[in-house]
Parts: structure tokens; C-alpha cells; sequence
């Protein structure tokens, strides 16, 4: 694959997950590391994803106004995000090798599984002081090892009852913190250099082209059908991710 031809399908693939975050949102961070992984390391996708992330998240974290009550709810659990992040890139490194890819895998499987089940996990209101902070661990846990970070966070912040608009900030909030987090735990293991930075920016673009125009689909595709194909693909993904690894 030339240089060329690689920068053009890494857009594409940057302007597809915009389009999903767009209709869903979330999935750039999933849908990217997914299919860049394909051809490239996992710890360079992560690199890359980086700056498309945080500001397609950042973008969707807003209102400001809502922005304190939110960061209280959900604090202990962005301090678990960070320490789990940190403390895995730490133990483990950044995302590389066989073993990424084969746990990047599995990850998309059970996403795509609970996604397909439509599963719905309650969360209590006194167990929220406990269970937020060991969500955001584990969710920066399974950061530091793939690059992914919607489970079990997605998960957890649907089960705080939230209205729809507080929920998709949550998810932008949380998704927020684990970009910077993984940022850093890529920069301890030596995985985000200087060079990665200003690969990562140029993905910008394709990402919020690709975010505007989910948005304007958003109005007009059944959102149930699309998150059926789209939990469906990341299954048949992910099963094909780890099944080369481990038959290899």
C-alpha cells in the first residue's frame, strides 16, 4: 500500500466512523481502531484517532450550562477512566502486537452482542458512588489494551436513567476524558509521538464531515435499523480480527 493510498483509505475510514457517531452517537473511536487495525498497529490506529476524537467528543459534551451538575454525577467515574487508562498503558503498554488485535476482537464481539441484544443494566442511585468509579477503571482498562473505550461505560451511563440529551453528554463527557486519557497512556509507553500528532490532525476533517452528514441521516434512516447493521458488521469484524490472530 503506498503512502498515498494509504492516507486516502484512512480517511475514509475517519469519514465513515464520523457518519456512525453522527447517527448514533458514538462508534468513532470503535469503528476507526476496528478497521485501521486491519493494515496498521493498534497502538498507531490509537495514535490516530486521537484528535478527531477528542474534538468530535468535546463537540458533543456541550451545553456548558449542563456541564456541572453532569461532572458531579459522573466524576468518580472520569477518575477511574484516567487511573485505569494510565495504570494499564503503564502494565501493559500501548496497544501492539497479535494480543491487541485478538482482545480488539473480542471487545467489538461483546459490544456488538450486548448492542444486538439490546441489553439494559439498572443502576442504582446508592451504588452509584461504588460502581462508577470501578466502570471508568475497567472502561480505561480495556483502553490502554485496544484502543476502544465504550465498555462498560456506554453500558453503566444507560443505566443511570438519564434523559436522552444528558445521556448523549455523559457519553461525550466520559468519551472526552478516555481520549485524553489514552493520549497520555500512549505517550508513557512511548506509542504517541510527535509525528502521530500531525497524522492525527489532517483525520480531523473526514471525521466532522463524516459527523455532519450522520447527523442529516439521522433524520431521515430508522436509527434501529442502522444500529442492527451496524453492531452486525462490528461482529463479523471483530470475529474475523481475532479468529486470524488466534488460527494464525
Amino acid at each position: 500500500m503506498t503512502i498515498w493510498t494509504a492516507w486516502l483509505a484512512t480517511a475514509a475510514v475517519f469519514l465513515m466512523a464520523g457518519m456512525v457517531k453522527g447517527v448514533i452517537g458514538l462508534g468513532l473511536p470503535t469503528v476507526s481502531m476496528a478497521m485501521l487495525a486491519l493494515w496498521m498497529p493498534p497502538a498507531q490506529a490509537a495514535a490516530l484517532l486521537i484528535v478527531p476524537s477528542l474534538v468530535t467528543n468535546v463537540w458533543q459534551a456541550g451545553p456548558l450550562k449542563a456541564l456541572p451538575g453532569l461532572l458531579r454525577r459522573l466524576g468518580g467515574m472520569q477518575v477511574g477512566i484516567v487511573l485505569g487508562t494510565l495504570g494499564g498503558s503503564v502494565a501493559f503498554g500501548a496497544p501492539s502486537g497479535a494480543g491487541a488485535e485478538v482482545v480488539l476482537g473480542l471487545a467489538l464481539i461483546g459490544y456488538a452482542i450486548w448492542g444486538l441484544a439490546g441489553w439494559r443494566v439498572q443502576v442504582p442511585e446508592r451504588h452509584a458512588g461504588w460502581l462508577g468509579p470501578l466502570a471508568g477503571a475497567l472502561t480505561g482498562l480495556l483502553t490502554a489494551l485496544t484502543g476502544v473505550f465504550v465498555l462498560p461505560a456506554v453500558p453503566y451511563l444507560q443505566g443511570l436513567a438519564l434523559e436522552r440529551d444528558a445521556l448523549i453528554q455523559a457519553m461525550g463527557i466520559s468519551f472526552t476524558t478516555s481520549t485524553l486519557a489514552l493520549a497520555g497512556g500512549l505517550a508513557l509507553s512511548g506509542g504517541y509521538a510527535g509525528a502521530s500528532l500531525q497524522s492525527s490532525l489532517p483525520m480531523l476533517l473526514p471525521a466532522l464531515l463524516g459527523m455532519v452528514a450522520g447527523t442529516a441521516l439521522r433524520q431521515r434512516l430508522p436509527v434501529a435499523t442502522f444500529r442492527r447493521c451496524f453492531f452486525a458488521g462490528l461482529a463479523l469484524l471483530g470475529a474475523y480480527m481475532a479468529a486470524k490472530q488466534l488460527l494464525a
